[in-house]
């Protein structure tokens, strides 16, 4: 009887989390190379797995970025995926598995913190809501997609994810530590949601501001501390990662470098497509349930704040998602108890429309971001194909800036008689004289080269008259050439290019 009442209980308890975990999963699988935003992380990621001690081998050391960054979160995740990689090497299987693992160890992360919040949620609103809950965010993309990307941005998130549980739980200093250490050493931005959210507990007097004092200064001085040790051994330099990304983006503001948007792009553009059916939802929430605007206030305040800051993606918001998603589970909730009334019947049949047209919004995302990536689609055709057979010379690739950052990562190197270079700077007219056996380039045309064959990459979507009706357009993107010198290569059948 007890093996079978376990069995019936697990997915009561766990079925949610099943869900979410498959759905991450597919992500994945469907598309596990990464890009530059990710670069950081999964270089370190790799590196440690399979460089260990060896510091000086490290990528970082070659290509520092333009700011350095934490390597604490690389070092927990590699941990959590560590058994995995050592079975994938024990069984001879290429890198791309030990990619896929580390994608996973860190979504089972984000995910476990999702649960803590979820959990609070229940027992603060009740099982409906956390089931509109769980629904909004099986159907929403970003979450789910983001969550397995080594980003500092989803780093954060386990840890923001946790300060709302603690919030929700009634438990505020631990809210706050929470917070301070997704602020000093993940993201400093999370200065921005730990200030409203702090004089907010402040002016309701859920927390005193002496006892507030000391539990910030005992936070904020074991973080600093870990950081620097940390990050000064593997960086072999004096170094506190995240108070020079504030130093670069909000002293020096050289993020606007990296493009800009109107002040209002967070509420027009990043919000609608992150919560989907949520975005209405979360402010009809606040009108239904008052208990809601405590927690919305500050995350709302969290967005303004962060909407002055020129550069911006939808990323550095995406901890705002999981409080507006509580909002909007609020209201699908009280819509779905008043919809035998005449009225709320009507917004119940809009609200179920939604979640369908929410649904077919994420599919196409999805679709979309599959072909996001196109170099690692590259490289990995050309380790199928490229290797010439009965011999023993290596094979050197030369991998542009642009490659480099839509889909290639050291994960997707092979160690079987390949070799690379990511070497910045070379005139295209010069890589005829570095004896390159391949190039991955976003030029079709290098001189000495011949061009074997080319990988399309996502480029818009297109709405016609027909079904379905929305397709992809895709063009080239990725070309890959073979050494003219190299008759081997050249006298074989290729694709070519267009």
């Amino acid at each position: 009887m007890a093996p079978s009442r376990r069995s019936s209980n697990f997915m009561p308890i766990y079925g949610y989390d099943v869900l979410l975990g498959s759905i991450a999963a597919v992500y994945v699988f469907m598309a596990p190379f990464t890009k530059v935003e990710e670069s950081f992380n999964i270089q370190a990621l790799h590196d440690i797995l399979y460089h260990r001690h060896h510091i000086e081998n490290y990528d970082h050391l070659e290509f520092p970025g333009v700011v350095p960054r934490t390597f604490i979160g690389a070092l927990l995740v590699s941990i959590l995926a560590s058994p995995m990689v050592v079975a994938i090497n024990l069984l001879h299987l290429s890198k791309i598995y030990s990619l896929i693992a580390v994608r996973l160890a860190l979504g089972f992360f984000i995910l476990a913190t999702l649960r803590f919040l979820r959990v609070q949620i229940r027992n603060k609103f009740g099982l409906q809501v956390e089931a509109f809950f769980m629904i909004l965010v099986a159907i929403q993309f970003h979450m789910l997609f983001y969550c397995t990307r080594p980003l500092p941005n989803i780093l954060a998130l386990g840890l923001v994810n946790l300060s709302y549980g603690y919030w929700l739980k009634g438990s505020f200093y631990a809210t706050l530590r929470c917070l301070i250490f997704a602020t000093i050493v993940f993201r400093c931005d999370m200065l921005l949601l730990l200030c409203p959210l702090g004089l907010e507990l402040l002016l309701t007097k859920s927390i005193s501001l002496w006892e507030a004092i000391k539990c910030c200064a005992g936070a904020a001085l074991f973080s600093i501390g870990l950081t620097i040790i940390v990050d000064s051994i593997m960086w072999q330099k004096l170094v506190w990662p995240e108070f020079e990304v504030f130093w670069f983006n909000s002293v020096l503001n050289r993020s606007s470098e990296w493009g800009t948007h109107p002040f209002y792009w967070y509420f027009t553009s990043a919000l609608p497509r992150s919560l989907l059916v949520a975005y209405p939802l979360f402010m009809l929430g606040v009108i239904l349930d008052r208990r809601i605007a405590f927690y919305v206030l500050p995350v709302l305040s969290f967005v303004v704040l962060y909407s002055k800051l020129p550069h911006k993606e939808l990323r550095f918001i995406i901890s705002s998602v999981p409080i507006f998603n509580l909002s909007a589970a609020v209201a699908a909730s009280r819509i779905y108890n008043n919809r035998k009334k005449s009225f709320w019947n009507l917004l119940y049949v809009v609200l179920l429309g939604s979640l369908v047209i929410s649904l077919g919004c994420t599919a196409v995302t999805f679709m979309a971001s599959y072909e996001n990536y196109p170099s690692g689609y590259a490289l990995k055709s050309l380790h199928r194909v490229g290797h010439t057979e009965n011999t023993t010379s290596e094979s050197w690739v030369h991998i542009d800036t642009f490659s480099a950052m839509n889909g290639i990562s050291r994960f997707c190197q092979s160690d079987n008689q390949w070799r690379y270079s990511k070497e910045e700077g070379i005139p295209l007219e010069e890589l005829w004289h570095r004896n390159f056996t391949y190039l991955l380039n976003e030029h079709s045309s290098v001189k000495g080269f011949k061009c074997l064959f080319q990988v399309d990459g996502f480029s818009r979507i297109r709405l016609w008259v027909g079904f379905p009706p929305i397709s992809m357009v895709k063009e080239p993107k990725v070309y890959i050439l073979g050494n003219i010198k190299n008759t081997d290569i050249i006298q074989r059948s290729w694709p070519g290019c267009s």
